[in-house]
């Protein structure tokens, strides 16, 4: 069985506790996501959300709440969190399923980062949809609180075979 790796927004506007939108957790997760992404080499892809230039639709409203996050895709709340760096794509939405689509082919795609309510789920969600096996790795992952991040695996349990929750020992 081959396998991918997408690590999923692991940005310091999701990592630096005075963000509007720290994650916590976020820290404790780095650890297992270094080790993860040490194992897959070249097998790995960062995704990065960045806000669209001009929001549409309901995102037009979800930025009126946030007008903080309308900034540039190389604006320093967008990078990627010290440590961790390798191959990126952007994104402006929750899911990153479109923009890894062409990298991950036809392996196992492997799923750590922030946040499990939000990204991580919307991603799962859409490549299982698409007939890929996913596999969501829960100590690698973080979401909005402790009780919404374990929630949020409970239901993505519900989704095997196409989706399973590992751990991170699991995997490695």
């Amino acid at each position: 069985m081959t396998a991918y790796l997408a690590v999923i927004d692991m940005q310091r506007v999701f990592g630096e506790p005075s963000s509007p939108w720290a994650t916590p957790g976020y820290a404790a997760i780095v650890p297992a996501v270094q080790a993860l992404v040490a194992a897959f080499g070249d097998a790995v892809t960062f995704t990065r959300f960045v806000a669209p230039a001009q929001p549409q639709g309901a995102w037009a409203e979800y930025y009126a709440q946030w007008p903080f996050a309308l900034q540039p895709p190389d604006a320093a709340l967008w990078d990627l969190t010290s440590g961790l760096a390798g191959p990126t794509v952007d994104a402006t939405t929750f899911g990153k399923w479109e923009v890894l689509t062409d990298r991950v082919g036809d392996a196992t795609l492997v799923l750590c980062g922030v946040s499990t309510d939000c990204c991580v789920l919307s991603t799962a969600l859409a490549a299982a949809d698409a007939g890929v096996r996913v596999q969501v790795v829960a100590d690698a992952c973080a979401g909005v609180d402790e009780a919404s991040h374990r929630k949020t695996l409970d239901v993505l349990a519900l989704y095997g075979p196409l989706v399973e929750v590992v751990s991170s020992e699991d995997v490695l």
